[in-house]
Formats: C-alpha cells, structure tokens, sequence
C-alpha cells in the first residue's frame, strides 16, 4: 500500500463487469466502482466491501488532521485502530470518504488497511445532495470519516446547517474517527479560514489582515479542538505569515481571547487521541502557534503588529498536549508592521 495511491483520481481495481446488489428491497447497480444511489440525484457513491453496517462499540473520539501532498497511510490506520479500540482484533469499521470532486482514488488503499469492513466515497456537491436522506444515513452509519482535500468554501458553504452536518457530528458522539486532509483538516478547527474570496498568501495576510479574508465560525465544534484555527500545506506553501493574520483575527474581532494555531506540513499528520493529546506522524514537522494577548495593531489597510506568539515546533514522532498545553519549550516571535522579526520557521 503505497503513500502515492492516496487522493488519485484513478479508477477502483477490479472488474468492470456489471453486478447487481440486493439491500432491504432495494436493487442497486454496481458497474465497476462505481455504487448508483437510488433517487439521490447527481449524488455519486463509489462503494468497496461489504454493504451492511458492522455497527461495532467505538473507542473515540479521535482525528487525523493531514498536512496535503502524500497522505500519511499510518495516520489513517491509526485513527482506524483507535476508533475500534484495538491494533490486531477482529473487530471492524466502515469507512465513509467525503468529497465535492474526484472519483474513488482511496477506497482500494484504506479498504487494504487492517479492520476495515468497508470503504464509500461520496460525492457531495450542494446543500440538496447534503440534505438527501440516504447519503446522510450511510454517513451516519460510518464509523470513520474522511474529507478529502479540495476546496473549504464549497464545504463550509454546502455542508453547514444540513443534515450531513448532523450526521457526522453524531459519528463523533458515538466515539468514532474524522479525518481529513488539506481543506478536509482546516474545516475540523473552531475557527475555519474559508478562502471564500481568495487563497490568500502570507505577505499579503500581514500587510492587511482583513482584505480578503473571512472566516466560518461554529460549523465541527470538536472535543479537544476548541479555540484552534488549523492550517495545512504548511512549510512548502510558507503560512506562517498568514496563520498569524488568522490568529490576530479572531482576538481582534472579539471571536475568543487566544487562539492556537495548528500548522501541518505536507506528507505530515496531526493524530489527536480522545484524552487531546496530539502526535505527529509521517515526514514533515508541525507548528503550534499561540496568540494569547490582543495584537497592538490589527486593522483594515494596515500592515499588523502583534508581540510575542508562543510557537512549538514538534517533529515527527512527538506530542503535544491540547487539553493541557505546555507552558514551556516554545520560542517566541513578533510581527512589526507586517515583518515578522525572524525566521519563525
């Protein structure tokens, strides 16, 4: 099972012979990969495995927040094995990928993963899809999650206030996993950069941190991710600068007192188990960038100036805790008139 399998838009392995399936009454057609939901309109469903719902007890919460680029295969496993609450047990998962475009390019390599009963990819456009009655029960029937990278706005734009949203937020109840990778992590924060204007970059975030930039507010309100404003693609793209923007933002505006930047590396993973303690996974490091004072200059037309933001920076294969954050081993850094005073990275 190779890293590079993972968000490909190819097709399912498998014969393109077509089948038929038999559920509740109901013929479904099978063709290939690809599942025909039955007056789900302009809804595509790619399914591998079993049709029926295993419907174990769950062990979570717990998230796997990627970076973008190469998926990190081990974090996926992680949060499969953390959710079903064992490593080698027979005990299985069905798996629901959630995305706007794309076809079933992670359906072959997560059904590979160990304790997987099965894996569907939906295909969830508009309001209209994320309000059908039967996407929204094979989505509550799931007992992992994953949002495919792509574009937040669509997401914050058609998911929000539906009933998708109420059926993963009850995935979550009952204990299971939600992963997610690029714009999939970035809406699982508590304050969501939507990019509905544009994606902005980090020089133009710090010379005025409002032009452009826009946020979503209560759409996950997620156990151990409260006051968090995550972003991804994070060392490659060079967000430093804008995760600062975001962060001044939200204590600027009144939305919260502090806010914890959570910053992911492409080919990385941020794991976060039920007790909130998070874990690095894969080839990239993470940020964990605190604001907790109210930034000296933070307006319109105006370049930002804000002191002293706490960063940690945790390689792979270390942990940050959450629930009950560090109050040492960070160094600081200062944004000045839209300069942030040395290298933050």
């Amino acid at each position: 099972m190779a890293n590079a399998f993972f968000g490909k838009n190819s097709p399912m392995p498998g014969s393109t012979a077509t089948k038929f399936l038999k559920i509740g009454g109901t013929l479904l057609l099978i063709m290939g990969s690809l599942l025909t939901l039955p007056g789900i309109a302009k809804t595509t469903g790619y399914l591998q495995g079993n049709a029926a719902n295993v419907n174990p007890p769950l062990a979570g919460p717990v998230y796997d927040l990627g970076g973008g680029g190469p998926d990190v295969d081990e974090a996926i496993q992680w949060m499969i094995n953390r959710v079903r609450g064992c490593t080698n047990c027979s005990t299985k998962v069905d798996v629901v990928v959630i995305r706007v475009s794309g076809d079933d390019g992670y359906n072959q390599p997560i059904y590979a993963m160990k304790g997987v009963d099965s894996v569907e990819t939906l295909l969830i456009k508009s309001k209209q899809d994320a309000n059908n009655t039967e996407v929204v029960n094979k989505v509550k029937n799931a007992e992992v999650i994953f949002f495919a990278g792509g574009d937040q706005c669509q997401y914050t734009r058609n998911w929000k206030n539906t009933k998708l949203e109420t059926a993963i937020e009850s995935v979550h109840s009952r204990g299971g996993g939600i992963g997610g990778t690029s714009a999939g992590a970035i809406i699982q924060s508590d304050f969501v950069y939507n990019a509905c204007s544009r994606a902005v970059e980090s020089r133009d975030a710090l010379e005025d941190p409002y032009r452009d930039i826009t946020f979503t507010q209560n759409f996950f309100n997620w156990r151990n991710l409260q006051g968090t404003i995550i972003d991804t693609h994070f060392d490659k793209r060079e967000r430093m600068g804008r995760l600062m923007a975001f962060i001044a933002r939200q204590i600027q505006d009144g939305v919260s007192n502090s806010a914890l930047g959570i910053a992911v590396s492409e080919d990385t993973s941020v794991v976060v188990d039920k007790t909130g303690l998070a874990k690095v996974m894969g080839n990239g490091s993470a940020y964990f960038v605190l604001g907790d004072r109210k930034p000296e200059i933070c307006e319109p037309r105006t370049p930002l100036t804000f002191s002293n933001y706490k960063i940690w920076k945790v390689r792979s294969g270390s942990t940050f805790n959450l629930k009950n954050r560090p109050t040492t081993g960070y160094y600081l850094r200062s944004v000045k008139r839209g300069r942030i005073n040395s290298n933050p990275y």
